[in-house]
């Protein structure tokens, strides 16, 4: 199969770090360049701090200037801005204002006469692995000079208790402070559980996920906090852990992707780099780097730590052994029929209108049409009717899912197909087992208004090489004759098609032709 990682973007996304250099190189600046290039990026570099550091010891902290900060600040902004920036250390409060008027003059005037959006990922390192402060004997560092500039604050434990004042004794104190550190700068907040403090577990890197407000991210995980659990791996090659996950979110979020997203995919890269950590002197070794994570093992179980909608555990639908085919997407019953007439094999029944009249009458003789050609009929959004007359499968978006009945539509042996439009969703979708998954919308389309971007063949490549073998998948959206080679390059299972059948003149003779194109494109080369 073609890789077309490499093909799709003919530029490298630029993303900076502003942190220290670690001497020993397990961390700092030199871990940021290794993660940020192992995952395709373009790193460049703003130091704040020289350190004379190896893996056992900080012997001398030395901050660069005021002027060397600051060029190098302007330099880049005006050759290689950035599509994301990670900020790791500063070696005092003056760098934190300093540099919290250059995000909030400087790099907002550059967003603003561009029509950009930087990402910028603060991981406030206080501490080295080896237990070492950054910050000497000096008072707590102020970091508020950056509410309201941030997109996402990294803080460990320790980090956490400073930021917020107090001691951290248990998950519920630590959560409460993660949620007031979001308030308190206007911000996400990632508050990792990988050391020891009140989310560490034995078993499980455990983090807690506080969302203020995302854009082109569903409702559903808007305003909330959720728990990120990944198998703990056994190993004391820890060094530069927080250095990386916060490196890995910026790479990620500037390649595209969502925060949700980008958190779980950083911390699937990091649970990867411990995995082949190695040690390189006494104490604490570094990651490896192994590139973008396709382990589905490897990627967080994702749960709800607030009172918000949550799904079932424990739960998982009917498999679909064979392929599902080129899989229309219809809204009138006489395409429906006219296209099983025509030999499709799997079809959805999408009605948009909750108040169309007879609109249980014709789901009644869809399921029936199904039966007769006994085929694969879905039914989008109405599960309690499709319950009713039996059908073959219920068809739900990722806010549907929490409305629907899950374990009813599971316990009658219906198969249950699921939109996603995100790892984070993808992820979600996962962990209730359904049929198939359908990834979209690929391309822009008009059939429906979604708050999240066309996710392009890039992602799309992505997503399946995380997902496939997993459960069938089904790329949507904008999908016509034209796309259907460069979208099977990507190894997805099958396409569903929706206006390039439904506003044909003749549907039953365009379907038979995507069908036929889709099964003999040539993706050998």
């Amino acid at each position: 199969m073609a890789n077309l990682e490499l093909t799709l973007s003919a530029l490298k996304p630029v993303v900076w770090s502003i942190a220290g250099s670690d001497s020993g190189g397990g961390a700092g600046i030199q871990a940021d360049l290794a993660t940020m290039n192992d995952l395709a990026c373009h790193a460049c570099t703003v130091i704040t701090t020289l350190t004379a550091q190896s893996s056992v010891a900080v012997n001398l902290v030395e901050p660069v200037s005021d002027e060397m900060l600051l060029a190098q600040l302007d330099t880049l902004l005006q050759d290689l801005p950035p599509k994301a920036i990670k900020i790791g250390l500063l070696a005092n409060q003056h760098q934190i204002d300093l540099l919290s008027r250059w995000l909030a003059l400087d790099l907002h005037d550059h967003m603003k006469r561009n029509g950009t959006e930087v990402a910028v990922i603060l991981d406030p390192v206080m501490i080295a692995s080896c237990g070492d402060r950054f910050d000497g004997d000096e008072s707590r560092l102020d970091f508020t000079p950056f509410t309201g500039l941030l997109t996402l604050i990294t803080p460990n434990a320790f980090e956490l208790g400073e930021l917020v004042g107090r001691t951290l004794d248990d998950m519920s104190q630590y959560h409460l402070a993660a949620k007031d550190l979001s308030q308190l700068l206007e911000t996400n907040v990632l508050a990792k559980g990988g050391d020891k403090g009140p989310a560490w577990r034995a078993n499980a890197a455990q983090d807690i996920f506080v969302c203020t407000r995302v854009t082109a991210c569903s409702e559903m995980h808007q305003h909330r906090s959720f728990l990120l659990s990944s198998q703990r791996i056994p190993s004391n090659n820890n060094h530069g852990t927080g250095c990386t996950l916060s490196s890995a979110i910026a790479s990620v979020m500037a390649s595209g992707f969502v925060l949700h997203d980008a958190i779980a995919v950083a911390k699937a890269y990091v649970t990867a780099g411990i995995k082949h950590s190695y040690p390189v002197g006494e104490g604490p070794g570094p990651l490896s780097r192994t590139g973008w994570p396709n382990d589905l093992n490897d990627f967080p179980i994702i749960s709800s730590l607030d009172d918000g909608p949550s799904l079932p555990s424990g739960i998982k639908f009917k498999a679909i052994d064979e392929r599902l085919g080129l899989y229309p997407v219809v809204s009138q019953l006489s395409q429906l029929e006219t296209l099983l007439r025509a030999g499709a094999k799997t079809i959805q029944l999408r009605i948009k209108d909750a108040g169309e009249p007879h609109l249980e009458d014709k789901i009644a003789q869809a399921i029936t049409l199904g039966r007769d050609y006994q085929a694969k009929v879905f039914i989008n959004d109405y599960w309690e009717l499709a319950l009713k007359y039996n059908a073959y499968g219920v068809h739900l978006g990722q806010e549907d899912l929490y409305d629907a009945d899950l374990n009813r539509i599971a316990d009658a042996n219906l198969a249950l197909g699921i939109s996603s439009h995100s790892y984070f969703e993808l992820l979600l979708a996962s962990q209730i087992m359904p049929s198939y998954i359908a990834l979209g919308h690929i391309f822009p389309t008009t059939t429906k208004v979604m708050p999240s971007a066309p996710q392009g063949l890039m992602k799309l490549q992505h997503y399946v090489n995380l997902f496939k073998g997993h459960y069938p998948l089904v790329a949507i959206g904008g999908i016509d004759a034209s796309r259907i080679e460069t979208v099977k390059l990507t190894g997805v299972d099958d396409v569903a098609v929706v206006r390039a059948v439904t506003e044909s003149e003749q549907p039953g003779v365009a379907y038979q032709a995507l069908s036929s194109a889709w099964e003999q494109a040539d993706v050998s080369q």
